[in-house]
């Protein structure tokens, strides 16, 4: 009798252990990517293709090719809002899921630590989730001594690798701090700036949010879904420029790569920093006095700056979704694209520079606002959502959102097809 029942609770255990792996199959992977500043009017599908459309020549425009592709194979929500028009308020409502009027961090409160209560991490965490952070964080606090009482590694995330102030993603290029000065980068609890020589951060984040990815796929809980919250610097803040041409290819075939050598710890880690313009603004003109009779003049290279960082962005992206294709993984991982806040007014650049001003490429869409304002300009966000053979190609959700829904959302796959509105999942 005593060997029965002891078969029987055997039995029981292998099938509940059986039972949670197949649940943890069907959970999706899921990558939150958020940028920093970037305007609805920054995203061609969004805004961008309207001007380009018109060819006026008084109105220059950028590109975006695969946030397009990413839209068109996905779907895009217009009426997506920021819980706050600047950074560390609207990041930490993401991450707790709360509005501002529960938030601890509000107004401009930079490094403060985000309160310990459940964030987006750890609430998939119990759901089995093996989770990461990548870049920049800012929501600590300020003692170190402790190595802080807020670090992602406290508040839900298994892995950390960034920017743990949120001044230190003013810079871009983190040992030779070319503008604001050298940064300090983490990786967990441990400074790893010493070996970034040439590291152009939007670059180095999709390098590590890739190795991540490829690691995770090869490795002993590879069954076991993973969160990623993949968090930017760029476009915000000083205009600096790769080292040079985004590597041809993408996926596990190109792009972006993680080398891990001290001094070339990825494969754009040479030529020249702040130097890359894109081919399409290197010589960009425009009507700048309303006159077609007048030739027309160079964009100033504040703005061939803006738009290089913005199409350096659409690269990472797509390099990004290629890796998902390539690693077979794509229709078991939903993709969230979105930005913390609108376009700013800032590029902390040389006066050498004219001032940047959100206007030139009109960044903030059909609407008034930027950054700071509390208005349509400052809180709406171009949003992406891109889940393969789950979201039909070329939807639109006309339902509005913000951005603290998210937490309450991801967790369960019901609510997802709730937050898309009608849809329709495949």
């Amino acid at each position: 009798m005593k060997v029965t029942i002891l078969s029987l609770f055997i039995c029981l255990l292998a099938a509940m252990s059986f039972a949670q792996k197949s649940d943890q199959k069907t959970k999706p992977n899921i990558i939150f990517i958020l940028v920093d500043d970037m305007g609805y009017g920054d995203v061609g599908v969004f805004f961008q293709n309207q001007r380009k459309a018109k060819n006026d020549r008084t109105e220059p425009w950028m590109i975006t090719p695969m946030l397009d592709k990413m839209a068109a194979e996905g779907a895009i929500l217009p009426q997506q809002y920021a819980a706050a028009p600047v950074c560390a308020p609207s990041r930490a409502s993401i991450l707790l899921g709360v509005s501002q009027g529960h938030a601890n961090v509000r107004d401009n409160q930079f490094d403060k630590a985000l309160e310990d209560n459940y964030t987006i991490a750890n609430t998939l965490k119990a759901q089995g989730y093996i989770t990461a952070a990548v870049g920049k964080w800012g929501l600590q606090g300020k003692d170190k001594s402790n190595s802080w009482p807020a670090h992602p590694l406290k508040r839900g995330f298994d892995y950390y690798y960034g920017y743990i102030g949120h001044g230190d993603g003013h810079e871009h290029y983190p040992k030779e701090g070319l503008y604001k000065g050298a940064k300090d980068v983490w990786e967990n609890y441990t400074e790893v700036s010493s070996g970034l020589d040439k590291c152009y951060t939007g670059d180095l984040f999709t390098a590590v949010a890739k190795n991540y990815i490829i690691k995770h796929q090869k490795g002993a809980e590879a069954e076991k879904p993973f969160f990623m919250y993949l968090a930017y610097d760029t476009p915000h803040a000083v205009l600096e420029l790769p080292t040079q041409a985004y590597p041809a290819g993408g996926g596990l075939n190109g792009g972006m790569k993680w080398l891990g050598k001290k001094g070339e710890m990825i494969n754009t880690a040479s030529g020249k920093p702040d130097s890359y313009v894109y081919p399409a603004y290197a010589n960009a003109t425009y009507d700048d006095d309303s006159n077609p009779n007048t030739p027309e003049v160079a964009w100033p290279d504040t703005y061939k700056r803006f738009a290089s960082v913005n199409h350096r962005i659409d690269d990472q992206i797509g390099d990004l979704i290629q890796l998902l294709k390539d690693l077979n993984i794509a229709e078991n991982t939903l993709v969230v694209f979105t930005s913390d806040n609108g376009p700013s007014k800032e590029s902390y650049l040389p006066k050498s520079f004219v001032d940047y001003e959100a206007d030139f490429f009109n960044s903030f869409g059909p609407f008034d606002g930027i950054k700071r304002d509390v208005l349509e300009g400052g809180e709406r966000e171009p949003t992406i959502v891109w889940w393969p053979g789950k979201i039909k190609p070329n939807t639109v959700v006309k339902t509005p959102n913000i951005s603290y829904d998210w937490m309450p959302t991801l967790p369960k796959q019901q609510a997802l097809k709730h937050r898309l509105g009608l849809m329709a999942f495949l």
